[in-house]
């Protein structure tokens, strides 16, 4: 399907980009074009900014009663309810992950909006205790306009992640979707104008990191940025963010080890295991890729994981039988087999798949198969370097002392997961990680309803949950004289 010249979105209008440039979007799965979009760069976040100043600072959203602001949210649930089947359609297109994925995810975008729709009422301060003479008050405010960069593996939902607590903290806001899937953020605008959110309280600018992001996070009409993408980028994003002092939130990448225990359920194991690598593509941060497993079930754990592989399908998203789909780009594809090549190169051994899919039908989008690698070490780029693609790494260890150093050895902290039948480990382990999140007995659940966000060099601040609102929000502090003179 094709769906022509998309314009972005800019203070209730529809425009194209200063400079008169366009992006090419393709369909991953096919590798043809099937949108256009404009290349915004500086002139044209110059002119989003400025939107998304004035709507603020007038109080055309932020002075909006509480009531209003929740009611209009809930529309927004509303519509991308009743418009499900058109995104999840777009974001199969655009990004290539299969339908079901598709949908789940857009069901997931229309809950946050619900969730933080009902946070807008429930917001409140304090007033703490100083003195007889005085009265303190502290009290929530928006911190004012957000600069949101989002990635292109989950382009929907991260949208939603950051639009709506923005939104429900009464910031407006600059949207960057990545470049490689804008198509579904594209849609939003529609949606927001029929729930009424004012002209330049949301706006969305199309084009590359370099040129529109970078002009977004060094704008000083910009108050914060929520970022979600790789290390390197959000390093850069503090860096240049701390010329200005800006509130800066960072969900960046990750390594994150699945813990299995001798004493674990083998079928669940090795079932949420799988899910949590090939999910996705594995274009998940999260992605569970280094497996170490207890050494009396390492061998059947790793003839149980190359079995289940039979079962996944490659496709177009669109296909029912589709398990799995490609990966969003032929730059993501080249970049996930030079990690496979390093991991041959580093003594790495192969054991299921590995390679470019030999189907005719699959060679024209960026398909990779699905691969699991045993004889690893810790020290190998392929237990060290994010791949953000199908790739497995398993290792066994001897003790739970081992297991969690071994897991606690990267520079990230994300996420981790860990297996066993006895409830007391599991505790134990999970608070000797070094994570953000850490499952037990499962692996990738994300409920909105929950804080999300990393250790070390994963990122700083959290998304989701009642502290993803606060990341949009000042604290302040009114002190009352109530001394009379008596």
């Amino acid at each position: 399907m094709r769906y022509g010249y998309q314009r972005m979105y800019i203070n209730g209008q529809w425009v194209d980009a200063h400079g008169g440039n366009t992006i090419e979007v393709f369909d991953p799965a096919l590798g043809s074009v099937i949108a256009t979009v404009p290349q915004g760069g500086e002139e044209d976040i110059e002119h989003a900014v400025q939107a998304a100043r004035h709507c603020f600072d007038s109080g055309a959203w932020p002075g909006r009663p509480e009531r209003e602001r929740e009611r209009v949210l809930l529309d927004i649930a509303r519509i991308i309810r009743r418009e499900r089947d058109v995104l999840a359609s777009i974001e199969v297109a655009d990004s290539g992950k299969p339908l079901a994925d598709a949908l789940a995810d857009i069901d997931e975008a229309a809950f946050i909006f619900e969730y933080y729709g009902g946070w807008i009422t429930k917001l409140s301060g304090e007033i703490p205790p100083v003195g007889p003479l005085a009265m303190s008050l502290v009290v929530k405010e928006p911190v004012g306009v957000a600069g949101c960069i989002v990635p292109w593996n989950y382009p929907f939902l991260m949208a939603a992640q950051k639009i709506a607590p923005a939104l429900a903290a009464g910031c407006t806001c600059v949207l960057k979707p990545a470049e490689q899937t804008p198509l579904t953020a594209l849609e939003l605008p529609k949606y927001l104008e029929e729930a009424h959110v004012p002209p330049g309280a949301v706006n969305i600018v199309t084009g590359y990191g370099e040129e529109a992001g970078e002009a977004l996070v060094k704008h000083p009409g910009v108050d914060m940025v929520s970022f979600t993408g790789s290390l390197t980028v959000g390093r850069h994003i503090q860096e240049t963010a701390a010329r200005h002092i800006k509130r800066v939130t960072l969900e960046l990448g990750g390594k994150s080890p699945n813990i299995v225990f001798a004493d674990a359920d083998l079928d669940a194991a090795v079932d949420k295991a799988c899910y949590g690598v090939f999910w996705n593509q594995g274009e998940v941060c999260s992605a569970a890729s280094r497996v170490f497993v207890q050494e009396p079930l390492y061998q059947e754990f790793v003839n149980r994981v190359k079995e289940s592989l039979d079962s996944v399908r490659l496709g177009h998203g669109a296909n029912p039988a589709t398990t799995m789909g490609p990966l969003v780009s032929h730059e993501q594809q080249e970049r996930v087999m030079g990690h496979v090549q390093a991991a041959y190169a580093d003594g790495a051994r192969c054991v299921a798949k590995g390679s470019l899919p030999a189907d005719p039908a699959l060679s024209q989008g960026f398909f990779v198969e699905p691969m699991v690698f045993t004889d690893v070490n810790p020290s190998m780029r392929i237990m060290r370097e994010e791949i953000f693609g199908p790739v497995m790494a398993i290792m066994p260890f001897q003790s739970e002392s081992e297991a969690v150093a071994l897991a606690n050895d990267t520079p990230y902290g994300l996420a981790a997961a860990l297996w066993t039948s006895d409830i007391k480990r599991a505790l134990a382990v999970a608070r000797k990680l070094r994570a953000g999140t850490v499952w037990i007995n499962d692996s990738q659940p994300a409920p909105s309803e929950a804080p999300w966000g990393g250790y070390k060099q994963s990122g700083n601040g959290r998304e989701l949950g009642r502290l993803g609102l606060e990341e949009f929000l000042e604290t302040k502090h009114i002190y009352i004289n109530l001394d009379r003179g008596e």
